[in-house]
């Protein structure tokens, strides 16, 4: 049986030597950028997760043959080999760790078939507790969930907007921006779940801070590039029990029910509760 390290073991001792390790992760988030210095890409960066959960990001910033096709398979397991460790920079960063991994041409990649497990890795902030973030909290993207309410879409600017509130089972709510392409995928998407309330899934979200003179100041959560993602009523532990607590809570879903897609008959219904 192979020995995989973990990413967690990653320490100071390893930078920022070129080391054999051996990783088993799944590739939880998949995002583009180009190279302002040299007007060249696009690379990629990968937001690795391993089987405890913690999460590192993999850079790769030339067009190396071993990860050609790499980015098309998202939330995959993979094993890697031999890779560079680098400490993450200042400012906002896609995970909340000291180091990150850099691929090389001595790195190795190869997808395991069959898959590891089905997790999918997301850490839902409650929309009450976003609030009293930290600041070092506030640098590293968020994954939280809501009922959508309240949307306007603005696609008649230089860059088109969605903007919505989510809200929780105990009427804590905070505003929401998706922007450019996300901004159209959002509003097709919450187009085709029709009547009813909607939960939306937040995936790495920016936390916002705007400056009010009149009192705290307003928080907003808003899409970051092509790092932030989102899914409307997805198949998951934490939703499921968001969803049974709506039941119990919201007056809204109490009289008209909340939208789900049946598991049945692969369609969507409307899940009501005894209140109803």
């Amino acid at each position: 049986m192979a020995f995989y390290n973990k990413l967690s073991e990653v320490s100071a001792v390893s930078y920022p030597r070129l080391v054999a390790w051996c990783f088993r992760v799944k590739l939880h988030r998949i995002y583009s950028f180009h190279s302002y210095f040299t007007n060249s890409g696009p690379y990629y960066t990968y937001v690795l997760a391993d089987e405890d959960g913690y999460k590192m990001e993999l850079t790769v910033y030339g067009d190396y043959e071993n990860f050609k096709g790499l980015e098309e398979e998202e939330e995959k397991w993979v094993e890697i080999f031999r890779v560079k460790v680098d400490r993450s920079g200042p400012g906002f960063q896609a995970v909340n760790s000291p180091f990150k991994l850099i691929g090389t041409r001595d790195t190795q990649v190869r997808l395991i078939n069959p898959p590891v497990n089905d997790r999918v890795f997301m850490d839902f902030k409650n929309i009450h507790a976003i609030p009293h973030m930290s600041s070092k909290e506030q640098n590293c993207p968020i994954d939280t969930m809501g009922v959508v309410f309240n949307t306007e879409a603005c696609f008649d600017l230089a860059t088109p907007m969605m903007v919505f509130y989510i809200r929780d089972n105990i009427d804590s709510q905070i505003k929401c921006v998706a922007t450019g392409e996300q901004a159209y995928a959002f509003w097709d998407g919450l187009e085709k779940m029709g009547r009813g309330q909607v939960i939306v899934a937040l995936k790495m979200w920016r936390v916002r801070k705007h400056w009010n003179c009149s009192g705290p100041d307003d928080l907003s959560l808003e899409t970051e590039g092509g790092i932030s993602n989102f899914r409307f009523n997805p198949r998951l532990s934490e939703v499921e029990h968001f969803r049974q607590s709506l039941l119990n809570s919201d007056p809204y879903v109490k009289k008209y029910g909340l939208k789900v897609l049946c598991k049945t008959c692969c369609s969507n219904c409307y899940l009501t509760s005894s209140f109803s």
